[in-house]
């Protein structure tokens, strides 16, 4: 099935990133208030990531908004597989 990618990219100021701790970069997460937080864990090997094509694709928590594939938020779950 086609994916359309999401019109507006994620802001990390947006409340619901924030609420999150979305970063657009991993290594950008403050690991003392995120301790689960690790360096490997990103947007595109979260479950609920959805790469479309480029740097940025679609993520279930934030609908209509695009994250960036080495980004990162409290939400993260291991892509199965």
């Amino acid at each position: 099935p086609l994916t359309l990618k999401a019109a507006e990219k994620l802001e990390e100021s947006d409340p619901s990133a924030a609420a999150l701790g979305y970063k657009h970069d991993t290594a950008d997460v403050d690991a003392g208030q995120y301790p689960r937080h690790s360096a490997d864990q990103m947007c595109k090997n979260c479950q609920l990531y959805q790469h479309v094509d480029g740097d940025w694709g679609n993520c279930g928590i934030f609908p209509a908004k695009q994250v960036n594939v080495k980004g990162w938020c409290n939400a993260w779950v291991k892509k199965a597989g």
